[in-house]
């Protein structure tokens, strides 16, 4: 999915035979539709207008956020972090509770 700089090939604009593309874009627009869900179950769906499906020259697909506003690119970085903390906190509590529960069940010395 990357060119030889590390950076994402650019979109398919000229397609060429035997590249997959309608997979690629089938992906990209399966993660496109749950960003979107879930964008619109936060009533957000109005602040990522340019969120489409796209495929790359390789075929690999591409979730496109298109253009937005500066408030809405920093309230989805703020969401991202926010999930993260929230899943270390779940990870940190799970192994907390697999000590506590392994320390009930070990037996007496």
């Amino acid at each position: 999915m990357t060119d030889r700089w590390g950076v994402v090939a650019k979109r398919a604009e000229n397609l060429m035979p035997g590249v997959p593309y309608v997979r690629g874009w089938a992906q990209a627009r399966r993660s496109a539709g749950a960003l979107a869900e879930q964008l619109t179950a936060l009533g957000l769906e109005s602040d990522f207008p340019g969120l489409a499906a796209d495929v790359n020259v390789s075929g690999d697909g591409l979730v496109r956020l298109g253009s937005m506003r500066p408030e809405a690119a920093l309230m989805l970085a703020e969401l991202i972090v926010s999930g993260l903390a929230a899943e270390r906190a779940t990870h940190a509590d799970a192994a907390r509770e697999g000590t506590v529960a392994a320390c009930r069940t070990s037996p007496a010395a």
